[in-house]
């Protein structure tokens, strides 16, 4: 298993630890869908585990039935999808092997079909869904000429479903300058309407940012980022994560953030083995100054900050340190909006303001 891939499934497993949890003590959620539409034999040669043992040990961790504290039982039901026969087989007699299939959490279901297929029965099921249900889809396709912005954009309408994309960028981007060929036009046609609207970059990290916006544009009310993987020094590669819901996008936040302590951006093997600092080239606070062109002009509520830290990447917590130094500094002015006073120091970032639509204070550039 190269590196890179086992950074992939780390993110995918440390994500779902924190996606189980939540979901498994949401008082109204009753069953949660999980399909891995590419999902392998599930063990490499050497032993490294794939996507399918590591959703089904992430389900075996959380023990859903005995830990949810709310006394409901959750059902996770997985889907593992290939479209080569002899890798599910393989999959199917390991789960079997390792006894990684407990009845009383769920099913288990071993499907052979094409992705475009699969995407369409999906779809369907997804606009059938009841409220108390929920879906993660994992897709990690062999290549991306099968992958459509419109096959996201159904599992995303019905506000139901979380996806996490993965798409080999370093290959797409080098193509992209070096005679394009079909399927990576048609891809990026898809995405910006018009081919020609792509702007050719010199830079990996440009022509990433540059599908994250895409994504965005044709995405309305859905919540996109990216978490890279730095294979060496030229190779890069990126997960791409949508959701509707904002605290499941603030939860894969804070899943990057573990893993990438510095930037928040992704993990790198030259800094795993080295040591070293995470992308030496972007030592700015960025976050700073996105804070201060949305500011500049135009008082912001608690509420919008959170959302805007988000969207920009980062956690509530990061944006409290500007806020903090600004306060000091004497640079932000905290306004509350009651008769209660506000400490200093007390800014209201958080969901629990977000969703009550809370507006405590405002923040005004001085």
């Amino acid at each position: 298993m190269m590196e890179h891939s086992k950074a992939k499934v780390k993110l995918l497993g440390k994500y779902l630890e924190k996606y189980f949890n939540i979901i498994c003590n949401t008082a109204h959620i009753q069953q949660i869908h999980v399909y891995d539409l590419f999902c392998g034999e599930g063990v490499y040669k050497d032993g490294s585990e794939g996507s399918p043992i590591v959703i089904l040990n992430q389900i075996n961790n959380i023990n859903p039935i005995i830990q949810n504290k709310l006394g409901n039982t959750i059902k996770i039901h997985c889907t593992f999808n290939d479209n080569d026969p002899k890798k599910v087989e393989k999959l199917q007699a390991t789960i079997k092997q390792r006894n990684l299939h407990n009845l009383h959490y769920g099913d288990i279901f071993f499907e052979t079909k094409d992705y475009k297929e699969q995407c369409e029965i999906i779809t369907q099921k997804l606009s059938k869904q009841k409220k108390f249900e929920k879906t993660f889809i994992f897709i990690d396709p062999y290549g991306y000429k099968h992958i459509k912005i419109n096959q996201i954009k159904s599992f995303m309408v019905h506000g139901n479903a979380e996806v996490l994309l993965w798409l080999p960028t370093q290959f797409m981007y080098r193509f992209s300058n070096n005679g394009t060929p079909e399927a990576l036009k048609d891809f990026i046609s898809e995405i910006f309407q018009d081919f020609n609207k792509w702007k050719s970059t010199n830079s990996v990290w440009e022509f990433i940012k540059q599908l994250k916006e895409g994504f965005k544009r044709n995405l309305d009310g859905v919540y996109v980022d990216t978490f890279t993987i730095q294979k060496d020094q030229n190779t890069v590669f990126c997960l791409f994560f949508f959701t509707t819901h904002i605290r499941g996008f603030e939860e894969m936040l804070e899943t990057k953030w573990e893993i990438d302590t510095e930037q928040g951006r992704g993990w790198s093997y030259i800094q795993s083995q080295r040591g070293e600092s995470l992308f030496p080239e972007e030592k700015t606070n960025s976050l700073e100054e996105s804070l201060t062109k949305y500011l500049e002009g135009t008082p912001r509520s608690n509420v919008e900050i959170y959302e805007f830290t988000l969207r920009e990447g980062f956690l509530p917590k990061h944006t409290n340190e500007v806020f903090s130094n600004w306060q000091s500094n004497n640079r932000l002015e905290v306004i509350p909006q009651g008769a209660e006073k506000v400490r200093k120091g007390a800014f209201y970032i958080a969901y629990k303001y977000y969703k009550d639509k809370n507006k405590k204070v405002i923040f005004q550039m001085r």
